[in-house]
């Protein structure tokens, strides 16, 4: 039998599944989202964060887009690893799981193909919308949970973005302000 395109399995990741994703794949490559864009608008109450002390970690937002990581999954370990992923994001009840096109840009023409990724869900109880600078600044600087500090999560969302020769100048500026002193 041979694999086509259409049967290519994909996932987009644009936070931590870029630099942590905890599963096997046959290729991974720098990709292009359109249609949403990567915000710090999802409070974190596990992660990188508590009831009590809320973190902030990304989402994809509506409008824009977003430059990311694509993950083509092998067909036979595919299911289990997109179980695994659903399970890893949908601790939060503010994401909706959706297949979307994106665009390869490591390659010759940039192929487009569909891949599975996590949305926020806007009337999700922990989207938190557009927040002021310093509120962001904030609860990044003090966000810490299960999955460690929010600080970190930034910092190493930025690394692997400069690592695949990928750039969110918005991402570095806020990687200042949150490391800045008071």
């Amino acid at each position: 039998m041979t694999v086509t395109r259409k049967d290519e399995i994909w996932v987009f990741a644009y936070g931590s599944l870029m630099w942590r994703p905890d599963f096997a794949f046959v290729e991974s490559e720098p990709a292009l989202l359109r249609g949403y864009h990567r915000a710090f608008c999802i409070y974190s109450h596990i992660y990188r964060g508590s009831p009590e002390n809320p973190g902030l970690v990304l989402g994809l937002d509506g409008g824009g887009s977003c430059v990311g990581r694509a993950f083509r999954l092998g067909a036979d370990v595919a299911e289990d690893i997109l179980a695994a992923i659903h399970a890893r994001e949908m601790i939060y009840d503010v994401y909706v799981a959706r297949r979307l096109p994106i665009s390869l840009t490591g390659r010759t023409g940039s192929p487009r193909v569909v891949a599975h990724t996590y949305v926020a869900d806007r009337a999700g109880p922990q989207y938190a919308g557009k927040l002021a600078r310093d509120v962001m600044v904030k609860l990044i600087r003090s966000g810490r949970g299960t999955a460690g500090k929010g600080r970190d999560y930034l910092a190493n969302t930025v690394h692997q973005l400069h690592q695949l020769g990928l750039t969110d100048n918005g991402l570095t500026a806020l990687l200042h302000d949150v490391n800045a002193d008071d």
